[in-house]
């Protein structure tokens, strides 16, 4: 069984981060999965050579997804191109489960995400921090001990957690980290003397200090910052460091069940020097939280220590021989294998490893068994005590007061990251159980192995939820009004000035006819006057004004300002003639620069109304939403303001193309000639249905949803295909629908039974962690199961 302590801290650390068994073993026979998908706008000549498929028609032709929603006339900017890419993957962990869409005067915050961020921090993480000082002190303590057992655990489990490197403390260990103190627990002057290279700060946790360099040769770099280890690093990482730590704390000589085997509630009662019932509230107040969350691990614990003739079972067939073999055979394929060698080697060491597993786990419990039943206590032993029914110790919790006053500081400050079981293996191991565990051959990882931290940085997440998206429905949701006021009221004067010139030319033209009409009688009754004195001989016409008549001059009789037939007609026609001349002439010009000026707003405003503003597209998108889920109970329970990470879907944008300083590489589905962006985001989740490649359509000019589709590419808040040129944010509003539907696979894929091992929960992290401090206690229980020590013996 030489590779028992080797595989069961191999399981440790894959539970941890990285895992060590494939998650597939054969691609072919699994279905693909959309794993990336990117925009491309205007041209997709890149696309091949990325390794992205592009969504296309049943002949194989890229579909614009665009479709002319632009707009053409003045100042207009066209219409571009959108193309969608993407690749594949038969990797369930690395699909894509959803694609959603956000558009830029849509529901969403920066601000509420960074104050959600903020809360956070202030409810859950510094308060947890702040417990955890407790475990995290006590393992410094016994990492510097002079006692064996106590500075021996402390040790291995440093050596765990050195595995674990801090990117932002130059790849630091945890192990070395936590042994300084963290930036939380120094005063900000002492960190800021350390070294005076500094980043601008950016996270959203690192509340109290700015991002230190990382420059391995930096004093800063020796102090970890616990408050963003705990928020942004690995799950599983953030996990196995706090259930670590937890292992390694307790400083006293004495291990805690040695303290409980000697306490009873009557002692805790008489210790309080208090009357009954006053000491009953205070012991209650002191302990019943903590005994509340030992309870919860309660049934586990006590049905494995009833099956021990299982476990004994399960230890007595293991075959060590065969275990050890299937890993020499998997350890030993360094080149390509053909399909049938690799089933068969994948098969024994997926066997192998459950087999250990099992065993490990069995003989773990066998001596958890033997050593509880080496103390008295009561009317029985522990033994007894730790089989007792969960439902007797809830109707009594007080039973468990004793054991967590056990228990120490540190240890309680942990109770949420360990199991009972783990708590009562650290107890049963003595110094001997850490030496011979070697942890050389085991890669490092960093604890943000897998983390986008992203999501953390200032700025580039926002919030999005049903209220704030109804707020934003709400309001308009696009500006109808092309023209800016100035233009329309232009436009007015313009009008009324063209209506008054040509009322003024109408007018003209009406006075001038008039006074022609006069004038022409005039004239006719000149060229009668001449004509009739020029047929008289002897008279001598000459100048008509010359012409005398019965004493008056010819002239002054019939003159048209004298004479009173012609003479009102053509005092009105004349000055009407010229009133209107003037009016037409000055209004002309009026009207000439009105409709310049006119021009000159309209296409200005025509130009700024295609010239859109953007607002940058925020990286992320933080959709929060209550969520149903089923309890312990089988009831409904309905848990608020849950959040899911979506990830801005990446163009093909870059430097020096129009947009870019506003908004980025994000993809905007509008290709950038649209009233707003319509950013398209896209996200992994574990809970998640994977989207299956090959279920991407594409619909063109149709409202109607395709036969076996019910979602696709929608919009955050709702579950229905989005039509993309919808005429909320596209200025063609005649331009065709497209829709973009997709089917996700809702069966888990059961091709490999290492992923089902690691994936189901079947290595849950209390129990497989379990195994690691306990790997020498399991290895003697295997040689030794059912050899028992007597009570007597044992005192």
């Amino acid at each position: 069984m030489k590779h028992l302590s080797r595989i069961l801290v191999a399981l440790m650390l894959a539970l941890a981060i990285a895992g060590t068994l494939p998650a597939q073993v054969f691609a072919d026979s699994l279905p693909e999965y959309i794993s990336e998908v990117k925009v491309y706008e205007g041209s997709y000549s890149a696309a091949s050579g990325e390794g992205y498929k592009l969504l296309s028609d049943e002949k194989g032709n890229p579909i614009d997804l665009n479709q002319g929603s632009g707009a053409t006339g003045i100042g207009a900017k066209g219409n571009k191109a959108v193309y969608l890419g993407y690749k594949t993957t038969t990797n369930r962990k690395e699909a894509i489960t959803d694609l959603a869409l956000m558009n830029m005067k849509g529901g969403y915050s920066v601000q509420e995400y960074e104050a959600l961020m903020a809360s956070q921090m202030k409810s859950q993480i510094i308060p947890l921090v702040d417990g955890f000082l407790a475990a995290i002190n006590e393992y410094r303590e016994n990492y510097n001990s002079e006692d064996g057992a106590n500075k021996q655990r402390a040790r291995y489990i440093h050596d765990i957690l050195n595995k674990m490197k801090d990117d932002d403390c130059g790849g630091a260990g945890l192990g070395d980290l936590l042994l300084n103190e963290t930036v939380y627990e120094m005063a900000k002057p002492q960190y800021e003397a350390l070294s005076a290279k500094e980043k601008e700060k950016t996270s959203l946790y690192d509340v109290n200090v700015k991002v230190r360099d990382s420059l391995p040769e930096s004093e800063k770099n020796k102090h970890a910052d616990i408050l963003t280890i705990i928020a942004q690093s690995n799950g599983k990482a953030t996990l196995m460091m706090e259930n670590l730590i937890t292992r390694a704390a307790d400083t006293d000589e004495e291990s805690w069940l040695d303290r409980f085997a000697g306490i009873t509630y009557e002692d805790l009662e008489d210790s309080m020097d208090m009357l009954p019932s006053d000491a009953a509230s205070e012991l209650a107040q002191m302990y019943d939280d903590d005994a509340r969350k030992i309870l919860k691990m309660w049934g586990d614990l006590q049905e494995e220590l009833e099956d021990s003739s299982g476990a004994e079972k399960t230890v007595q067939n293991f075959n060590g021989e065969k275990c050890d073999n299937a890993f020499d055979a998997m350890n030993s394929v360094t080149g390509e294998v053909s399909k049938e060698e690799a089933t068969e080697i994948l098969g024994d060491y997926v066997d192998a490893q459950a087999d250990l597993y099992a065993a490990a786990y069995d003989a773990e419990t066998l001596a958890v068994s033997e050593k509880l039943d080496e103390y008295d206590y009561g009317d029985g032993s522990l033994l007894d005590f730790f089989k007792t029914d969960a439902s007797e110790i809830k109707d009594d919790i007080k039973v468990l007061y004793p054991l967590v006053a056990s228990l120490s500081e540190g240890q309680r400050a942990g109770l949420e990251f360990i199991s009972l079981r783990e708590l009562l293996v650290i107890a049963m191991t003595d110094e001997n159980g850490y030496a011979d565990v070697d942890l050389d051959e085991f890669a490092e990882i960093s604890i943000y192995d897998g983390v986008d931290r992203g999501i953390y940085e200032k700025g580039g997440v926002a919030l999005t939820s049903d209220a704030l998206r109804s707020d934003a429905m709400s309001e308009t949701m696009e500006d109808d009004n092309v023209l800016s006021g100035w233009s329309i009221a232009a436009m007015v004067v313009t009008g009324v000035t063209i209506a008054a010139f040509a009322a003024s030319v109408v007018s003209w033209v009406r006075n001038a006819s008039k006074l022609a009409e006069v004038t022409s009688k005039i004239q006719v009754h000149r060229e009668c006057l001449f004509n009739m004195w020029g047929d008289k001989p002897g008279v001598n016409i000459g100048r008509v004004e010359e012409v005398e008549f019965g004493g008056w001059n010819v002239e002054d009789v019939f003159a048209a300002e004298e004479h009173p037939e012609w003479r009102q007609p053509y005092e009105s026609a004349s000055s009407g003639t010229a009133l209107s001349k003037g009016l037409s002439i000055g209004l002309g010009v009026v009207m000439v620069v009105m409709v310049a000026v006119t021009t000159y707003l309209t296409y200005r405003d025509m130009v700024n109304h295609y010239k859109v503003e953007f607002t940058p597209i925020p990286h992320y998108m933080v959709d929060e939403k209550d969520i149903t889920v089923t309890n312990d109970n089988g009831d409904k329970v309905v848990i608020k303001n849950q959040s899911a990470y979506y990830k801005a879907v990446e163009s093909n944008r870059k430097k020096g193309d129009s947009y870019f300083n506003d908004i980025g590489t994000c993809a905007d589905m509008n290709g950038c000639v649209n009233p707003q962006w319509l950013a398209l985001y896209a996200q992994k989740s574990e809970v998640g249905s994977p989207i299956l490649a090959d279920s991407l359509k594409a619909v063109v000019g149709d409202k109607n949803i395709p036969a076996g589709y019910k979602t696709g590419i929608h919009m955050f808040g709702s579950g229905a295909a989005f039509n993309l040129n919808s005429e909320l944010y596209c200025w063609n509003k005649s331009a065709k629908s497209v829709f973009v539907y997709f089917k996700v696979d809702t069966v888990s894929s059961s091709a490999s039974s290492a992923g089902s091992t690691f994936s189901t929960g079947a290595l849950a992290l209390a129990a497989g962690a379990g195994l690691v401090v306990g790997a020498l206690v399991s290895a003697l229980a295997v040689t030794a199961a059912g050899r028992k020590k007597s009570k007597k013996a044992a005192a």
